[in-house]
């Protein structure tokens, strides 16, 4: 097997998360992946498809994929026979704080002489904190890190310093550390490319199809994602990609937009060996209503279904629009509460009216399903507000009439297990009503390991302390859950499940923290080991079934002739280029 240049590592949110009893509770119901968060980056394609382009072998290694598919994988062991030149790991989301800081420990004990480099959002803004540790010996700052991380490599190869690389925390040789300026935040994305071809290729170069997968479950529901721009025009003020993050640690004052014909070329591209969703990412109208029309013309006609997501709500025209080059495309907004008093502290700034005709003008226009999204943890909202918000989701139900197969789709989950480093209510918590328990990138790592996501969580509200989110989260997760029951939106085992693990997740808290208060650390320890087999069943779809995330597929979600041409032609590439 080759060996790779740069090898890029994703690391589970807690290793080993196998052997640690931990109730994650409702962290990644609304999400594809589990509460270990498998799901890498999608800048992961983007930087091996960016090192790749000139001249570097990169492997992506998805180890917490790995971990979840096989108890008998072992990271050390597979860690052990890799010599690249850099290991590269992402702490983006900053949940993974225990997992990449460990990989990034095990590497280095592993491999002394190998650096390590690690990137994403959460890295940027702990950087001083990470570089001054010694598993760590690069970070890379900022949203755009393909060029950045090219200069790095061939500074690596050369034997040169690294004085010069933008965006670049590092420490020289006798342990000081150096803060290049964030210097590189390109307007221009066009280098940016989500090629899924590499990924495939390099799961056949690398003999390793479960390390290249994104997520549990991929390959029987392998939605892919396109971006539309880096930045954001909102500061929701838990979000630490709001416009306010991006401007005070990113060094981006506006958004950066991706063409609309690029976007549109990688939606034909995906089309090309897939027929599950495409999910564009970024609101297409944040950019103005010429782009979403640029991209529709250049899209012609979509050959994959399409899910949207709207940040606020879009005029009739625009779903019209859309229906004629995607017909039954499906729609996402966060309407975070339905009163509109909480949502414009939170950040948002249009009112649940305004969002309702949204709602009725995309299903008039074909939408097939529009799925709502609600939160628990919002500045000036109360367990009377959460419980407000489930009774509206029937009156909504009503309103639309969903009978016979769902049209419209509400979730509800609790902003958990962070509030986002970085974000306007993690900046100045007071302000806006939060009470922070962890600062650093240390609590937060020590934090992950708590025995329930109670104790995970880093804040609690003015309005909500901690022990009221978890139980007001599980008592409308109850209620929603029967009324998309009553409403035929899952079937009646489906929700009996739900129902039963719910309330297993409400006796779990309450057995933890008779167990948090026994005062002997060894018998307390022994107590709540004994938990893990129900803490493991309970972990999954807690508030809700996951799977009611997923659009219809038919059998043939790849198409794997074109597939296999796609990785044909890279092989012929490697063959070329190995022999000059």
């Amino acid at each position: 097997m080759p060996q790779a240049d740069l090898v890029l590592l994703h690391a589970p949110s807690v290793y080993d998360f196998r052997r640690y009893s931990i109730l994650y509770g409702p962290v990644s119901d609304v999400v594809p992946s589990m509460p270990i968060f498998e799901m890498y980056p999608i800048g992961f394609t983007s930087l091996a498809s960016y090192l790749e382009a000139h001249g570097y072998r990169v492997r992506v290694l998805n180890l917490a994929h790995r971990m979840l598919v096989s108890r008998r994988f072992d990271a050390e062991r597979a860690l052990r026979h890799l010599r690249p030149k850099l290991f590269g790991i992402d702490l983006h989301w900053l949940p993974h704080a225990h997992g990449a800081l460990e990989i990034a420990r095990l590497c280095k004990r592993l491999h002394p002489d190998i650096p390590i480099v690690l990137g994403g959002f959460s890295a940027t803004y702990f950087h001083e904190e990470l570089i001054e540790r010694p598993e760590v010996d690069f970070v890379l700052r900022g949203d755009s890190t393909e060029e950045p991380l090219l200069r790095l490599m061939n500074a690596l190869a050369a034997g040169r310093g690294f004085d010069e690389i933008p965006n670049l925390s590092w420490k020289d040789e006798r342990g000081v550390a150096h803060v290049n300026p964030l210097s590189y935040v390109p307007q221009d994305l066009s280098v940016f490319s989500l090629d899924y071809g590499y990924m495939m290729h390099a799961a056949v170069r690398f003999r390793d199809l479960a390390g290249v997968l994104p997520f549990l479950g991929w390959l029987d529901y392998p939605i892919t994602a396109a971006l539309t721009c880096k930045g954001c025009r909102n500061s929701c003020r838990t979000c630490g990609g709001s416009a306010y993050t991006f401007r005070r640690f990113f060094g981006r004052s506006e958004p950066a937009f991706r063409t609309p014909e690029q976007l549109a070329a990688d939606v034909q591209q995906i089309a090309r060996f897939s027929n599950a969703p495409v999910f564009i990412l970024g609101d297409l109208r944040q950019a103005g209503d010429e782009y979403a029309e640029r991209f529709f013309h250049a899209l012609g006609s979509a050959r994959t279904p399409l899910m949207l997501e709207l940040f606020e709500p879009a005029p009739r025209s625009f779903f019209q629009k859309l229906a004629r080059v995607a017909p039954g495309f499906t729609m996402e907004m966060s309407l975070e509460t339905h009163e509109d008093r909480v949502r414009s502290a939170f950040g948002r700034h249009y009112t649940t009216q305004e969002a309702e005709r949204c709602i009725e003008d995309a299903l008039a226009a074909g939408c097939s399903r529009f799925d709502v999204f609600f939160m628990v943890g919002l500045p000036e909202q109360d367990a009377a507000s959460v419980l407000g918000t489930v009774e509206y989701c029937r009156s909504l139900l009503r309103g639309f009439g969903n009978a016979g197969r769902p049209k419209v789709l509400p979730f509800l989950s609790p902003l958990a297990p962070f509030l986002d480093p970085g974000s306007p209510a993690f900046e100045e918590p007071e302000r806006y009503g939060y009470r922070l328990f962890h600062r650093t990138l240390e609590e937060h790592r020590r934090a992950l390991v708590s025995p329930s996501w109670k104790y995970v969580l880093n804040y609690e509200t003015r309005w909500l302390s901690r022990d009221e989110l978890v139980r007001v989260t599980y008592d409308a997760a109850l209620q929603l859950n029967r009324t998309k029951r009553s409403f035929g939106l899952v079937p009646p085992d489906v929700a009996e499940a739900v129902e039963k693990r719910i309330h297993q997740a409400m006796r779990l808290i309450r057995q933890i923290d008779d167990i948090m208060s026994i005062s002997n650390e060894q018998r307390r320890q022994r107590l709540l080991d004994a938990l893990k087999p129900q803490v493991d069943r309970a972990n999954v779809s807690t508030v809700c079934e996951k799977r009611e995330l997923n659009l219809p597929v038919g059998w043939r979600r790849i198409r794997w002739a074109q597939a296999t041409a796609i990785v044909w032609r890279r092989l012929v590439q490697d063959l070329r280029c190995a022999k000059t």
